[in-house]
């Protein structure tokens, strides 16, 4: 026996921290025979309990690059739509230029004076009529006619040109008659249109008169009873 305070050096590793197998004839009230081999390991020692923690934390990566891949796509989406606006709208600006000058110019607004003061004049020009003249007597197909105050008695009066530009081929007389329709239709009428029975005409320039430079195309209203109207009926 070794009294010493001391305990002596152990001779092999101390055991105390590793689980306890109790052997099969440790415990004989129980009635089991001894294990043939080696004792199972207790079901508290599992040693592979955190090796799933994996799954998840790549899953959250892949969630993270997935919708780092989404926003991506949004962005050069927006950026594609941006661009190709930007190309339709400079597209859209430049037709419209080219279709001014080579379809020609709408007016349906007076810019006054329209014919010179004082009126009537006599034998004023079909070349020189303006928007807004009004003419006693008139007769589309005539020359000339005689354009009077808006406010005295008249028949007819200017009320939309569509012109031409100068260079360009005669469109032929259906499509002359169609582009003063349009002009018909574009016109703009104030209050006193309706206080008189008025018929819309047009008048077009012939395959001789566009050889000598005509590129007009007029809409007028028309009273059918004579110099019945007394008033502009532009607004």
């Amino acid at each position: 026996m070794n009294n010493q305070d001391v305990p002596p050096k152990p001779t092999s590793p101390p055991t105390g921290g590793l689980p306890k197998v109790p052997a099969g004839n440790e415990d004989p009230g129980r009635g089991h025979s001894p294990a043939a081999g080696p004792a199972p390991a207790p079901e508290s020692v599992t040693w592979s309990q955190h090796v799933p923690e994996a799954k998840p934390r790549m899953r959250a990566r892949t969630k993270r690059a997935l919708w780092k891949a989404f926003f991506v796509v949004v962005l050069l989406a927006v950026v594609s739509g941006l661009v190709w606006l930007a190309i339709w709208l400079n597209s859209g600006q430049g037709s419209q230029t080219a279709d001014a000058e080579t379809s020609g110019v709408l007016e349906t607004s007076v810019t006054p004076p329209a014919t010179p003061l004082p009126l009537p004049r006599e034998g004023v020009p079909a070349t020189e009529y303006a928007l807004g003249d009004c003419f006693a007597d008139f007769n589309p197909e005539a020359l000339a006619s005689r354009v009077v105050p808006c406010d005295t008695g008249h028949s007819a009066q200017l009320v939309a040109v569509f012109r031409y530009p100068e260079a360009g081929d005669y469109p032929g007389a259906d499509a002359l008659k169609a582009k003063a329709l349009e002009a018909c239709q574009a016109a703009r009428l104030g209050p006193a249109a309706d206080q008189y029975p008025l018929n819309f005409q047009r008048s077009f320039p012939s395959d001789t008169s566009w050889g000598s430079g005509d590129r007009r195309v007029d809409c007028y209203v028309t009273a059918d009873g004579g110099n019945v109207i007394n008033a502009s009926v532009l607004p």
